[in-house]
């Protein structure tokens, strides 16, 4: 057998190697992406050989460049556990030097599994976040600790006390803050979708969220995808908001700030559209959640993308405000979620309308000494 009938030979057997994992990870597969696996053996020594020197050159890339003031030392980092899957990452608890921490993993693509539009996306994203989050300083804001770029010696807790091969992914970004042990504001309201919250337990809610995002503005800050799944929850049930992925400084000309950005249920009609908007889709956004804190509920659980974008833009389709609920809160759910977003009042004005309301008399879906509820809201809901 010749030289040339040997290396085609060799280079089908690396094909098939690749084919294999992309057919075993179901075309595009979280864990393919985060998890690849590293585990050299005689059939893809020459796969794994090519990475490691590809690796090795991203490194002393790496070692060039000068260091981010945002920056952690990965000698202080110690990840712990799986806590939180997404599309593109995964969020680990973990320890770095003396404070917990949740560290959220982005896969920095040079693994095959992301073509180069989807790299670039997941590259910029990262970069976006970074750069936002670490100017950030609010009691109601997750804390900032660090990241670090494009990494390759994040260390695992092997699963396999005799394997010593526990450094992976190859080449990932990871964003440091702290933790907090209550998890998502979302999962929160599920627990208590029976039951309701208090009147006072909604309102302490919704000033933290408003703080949060009144602070936000401040900073010229537009956060873009304003839920529940996005705000976290300390051992104190103090709201904190996280994830800022997607968010980005204020344009001052709002034509520069298009496009669908956000989460269906909570986007703006201006933002369903795709039309230009500006920080005001944040109180638009703000509005759903307050309804979603006082009734424990999602909004519009029946509706698909098309069905939810057309009645909110074209038939002003907003989740049904309990009878129970007080004017003072309802009022201010209304407004914040106004067609006209001109006609939205700034976050700052929500904190001051909150701040007003009298909790004292309860006034919520349960009563503070009661186990029955309001059952003003019938089981279908929507246009």
């Amino acid at each position: 057998m010749d030289s040339r009938t040997k290396d085609d030979k060799k280079s089908g057997n690396q094909e098939g190697v690749l084919s294999s994992k992309v057919k075993s990870t179901g075309s595009v597969s979280t864990e393919g992406m985060i998890f690849g696996a590293y585990k050299t053996d005689l059939k893809n020594l020459d796969v794994q050989l090519e990475k490691h020197l590809s690796r090795d050159w991203s490194k002393n890339v790496e070692s060039q460049r000068p260091k981010q003031q945002w920056e952690i030392d990965l000698a202080k980092l110690d990840i712990k556990y799986e806590i939180a899957r997404g599309t593109y990452g995964t969020v680990h608890k973990g320890v770095y030097g003396n404070l917990d921490v949740a560290v959220k993993l982005l896969d920095w693509g040079e693994d095959g599994y992301a073509n180069a539009d989807e790299t670039a996306a997941l590259r910029a994203s990262f970069q976006q976040e970074v750069s936002v989050w670490h100017k950030l300083d609010h009691p109601n804001v997750t804390k900032f600790i660090g990241a670090s770029i494009g990494t390759s010696n994040l260390k695992f807790p092997s699963k396999n006390p005799s394997d010593s091969s526990n450094s992976f992914p190859s080449r990932a970004c990871c964003v440091v803050v702290e933790y907090l042990a209550g998890g998502t504001l979302k999962q929160y309201l599920i627990r208590n979708s029976r039951k309701k919250l208090p009147f006072r337990v909604v309102i302490q809610l919704a000033l933290d969220l408003s703080r949060g995002i009144s602070y936000l503005h401040s900073q010229k800050i537009v956060h873009r995808d304003v839920k529940s799944e996005n705000m976290l929850l300390d051992g104190r049930r103090t709201l904190k908001i996280a994830d800022f992925g997607v968010a980005r400084v204020e344009a001052q000309n709002p034509c520069d700030m298009t496009g669908e950005t956000g989460t269906l249920g909570y986007m703006a009609p201006e933002v369903l559209e795709g039309k230009p908007y500006d920080r005001r889709c944040d109180v638009y956004s703000f509005g759903i959640c307050l309804w979603e804190i006082y009734c424990c509920d999602m909004p519009y659980p029946n509706l698909s993308f098309a069905g939810v974008t057309s009645a909110v833009v074209r038939q002003n389709l907003r989740p049904e405000i309990p009878k129970c609920c007080p004017s003072s809160l309802a009022n201010i759910m209304r407004k914040c979620w106004d067609a006209n977003a001109e006609k939205r009042p700034e976050m700052a004005e929500v904190v001051n309308m909150l701040e007003a309301i009298d909790t004292t008399k309860g006034g919520g879906m349960i009563p503070d000494d009661h186990v029955g509820g309001c059952f003003c809201l019938g089981p279908v809901r929507g246009p």
